[in-house]
């Protein structure tokens, strides 16, 4: 996998994961869906997580010339 592609990955990842931590907020006032407002907490969450492991270990790459 190239720099750039890491790169992109990880930020996608990263933006993706704390919009979902946000839309769960508004899903947990709507009341009767608690359930799905979980669902999207720990998706969102791994997500985040993810993306910034992926940057870190972007950082960690040499770059290809």
């Amino acid at each position: 996998m190239k720099n750039s592609t890491l790169e992109t990955l990880a930020w996608v990842l990263l933006y993706g994961g704390l919009l979902l931590l946000c839309l769960s907020v508004f899903v947990f006032r709507g009341g009767d869906a608690a359930h799905l407002g979980w669902t999207l907490v720990v998706a969102g969450a791994a997500g985040a997580g993810t993306g910034i492991v992926a940057i870190w270990l972007r950082s960690r790459r040499k770059d290809r010339a």
